[in-house]
């Protein structure tokens, strides 16, 4: 997919359309199925984004460990002692923006040719939900930039995107979508590919790819291993980011205590995300579980045999392979 020059050189009406999947429309761009309102975000954004050797950033396929590893990495930089510390009164989502999203909500005449990231000091830490098709400036060799991407078992990501979009969809009720969404046509538009930012093991075999190819500037990681060993993954995220803890802070609980802020029952029973958010999406609805295997209780075995069996023969020659598929 080639930089285009401005995201209104994008026409969404050309592109192939999606209207199953709630809560908004899907447009085909790039291989990748976007939200509509998101889609010039993402055009913009590999158009007009100017990247720092400094940057890092922080991407995954979307109900895939998003808010988890923003939190961390956030805290890995932010002492986690501080009675004032941001996650405290912020959402994961509000201390490190998504990059794709920014663009989006920026009002394009006040931004048209403009990086809306510029006035933002370094170091950045900047997410996105935007495959490897990142800014060339971003993926070049010699840029510099890094990027720390987790994946998570596929029937994990769809039951979690199902939910999130009835969450969404209950919180618009007063408007006009309302219609019910059966996990039976959410899963079968899934296993086609057809979700946000799907399909996801093109999304997740893109970042695994490159980081075989760049292990010193991509850095992968899967979110059942981090469940396993959060304090280990952690310490390995400070490291990569260039913020490694030292032995003394190790020693005074420094990564014991990041693992505890962000754990998400802490994060869950902080009063902003209790109460807070934003149209249609309520904090509340970043936090449900965070476990692995909750697929269980919602597919079927029939069900997870299929998806597992077009994710493997998707991914067949990557040398890459799901944790959690093998506990099936």
């Amino acid at each position: 997919m080639a930089a285009s020059p401005d995201a209104d050189d994008v026409h969404m009406a050309e592109l192939p359309l999606e209207t199953r999947c709630p809560p908004s429309p899907l447009r085909r761009y790039g291989g990748f199925w976007w939200p509509e309102p998101i889609l010039p975000g993402v055009v913009a954004a590999r158009a007009r984004f100017v990247p720092r050797p400094s940057d890092v950033f922080l991407a995954s396929f979307p109900k895939s460990g998003t808010t988890w590893l923003k939190a961390l990495a956030f805290a890995a930089d932010h002492p986690p002692r501080a009675p004032d510390h941001p996650l405290r009164c912020r959402n994961p989502h509000d201390c490190v923006e998504f990059l794709e999203g920014l663009f989006a909500l920026s009002p394009s005449p006040v931004i048209r040719g403009g990086d809306v990231f510029a006035a933002h000091p370094s170091p950045r830490v900047i997410a996105t939900h935007i495959p490897y098709l990142l800014p060339e400036r971003v993926t070049a060799e010699g840029a510099g930039c890094k990027v720390v991407y987790v994946c998570r078992d596929p029937k994990d990501a769809f039951v979690s995107t199902w939910m999130f979009a009835k969450k969404m969809m209950e919180a618009a009720a007063d408007a006009d979508n309302n219609a019910p969404f059966a996990i039976e046509d959410a899963f079968e538009l899934y296993c086609h590919g057809r979700s946000m930012g799907g399909p996801q093991w093109h999304h997740v075999a893109g970042y695994w790819d490159a980081s075989r190819r760049r292990p010193e500037k991509v850095l992968f990681l899967q979110y059942e291993d981090m469940l396993r060993d959060p304090a280990g993954n952690v310490s390995k995220l400070a490291e990569f980011m260039g913020c490694a803890f030292s032995d003394g802070e190790e020693a005074a609980g420094v990564v014991r205590d990041i693992v505890e802020l962000c754990s998400i029952d802490a994060l869950k029973n902080m009063e902003v995300n209790k109460n807070g958010g934003q149209l249609y999406v309520k904090n509340e609805s970043f936090f449900r579980k965070g476990v692995a295997g909750d697929w269980r209780n919602h597919l079927t075995p029939a069900m997870a045999a299929r998806l597992d069996k077009i994710v493997e023969d998707a991914l067949q020659g990557s040398e890459f392979t799901f944790n959690a598929m093998a506990d099936r």
